[in-house]
């Protein structure tokens, strides 16, 4: 079965960087698309970022293009997600997931395919 493991948050000023890793264990990551989703204290889970099996797509949210990067390294079986001119906004819980659309492995979308979500890691900014 495959988990996957969020790390890299923290308390950064505004304008700062961070850069966010999903680690996969228990099988290959090679075989999914991934997505980035963050949710605030009160509100909607939302997507934020995805990136397709064999990195040949990404998507991005309208509030991060231009500032979060989404990106994969197979052979290690993590995704990451580089995110830089940090902005209060930007404070909330981040977890990756596995998203579709399914055996198309040139795509993603933001629809995570699992109700299962890990324990995240929380992404502060704050002045």
């Amino acid at each position: 079965q495959l988990q996957l493991v969020e790390s890299g948050g923290g308390l950064v000023h505004p304008g700062g960087s961070l850069r966010l890793s999903c680690e996969a264990s228990g099988y290959t990551l090679d075989y999914y698309a991934i997505g980035w989703f963050r949710q605030a204290p009160g509100r909607e889970r939302e997507g934020v970022s995805c990136i397709s099996r064999n990195a040949g797509s990404t998507m991005y949210a309208d509030s991060v293009k231009g500032r979060f990067t989404i990106s994969r390294d197979n052979a290690k079986d993590t995704v990451y997600l580089q995110m830089n001119s940090l902005k209060p906004e930007d404070t909330g819980i981040y977890y990756c997931a596995v998203v579709g659309p399914p055996l198309v492995p040139h795509m993603c979308n933001l629809r995570a395919v699992t109700n299962r979500w890990g324990q995240g890691t929380q992404v502060t900014v704050s002045s």
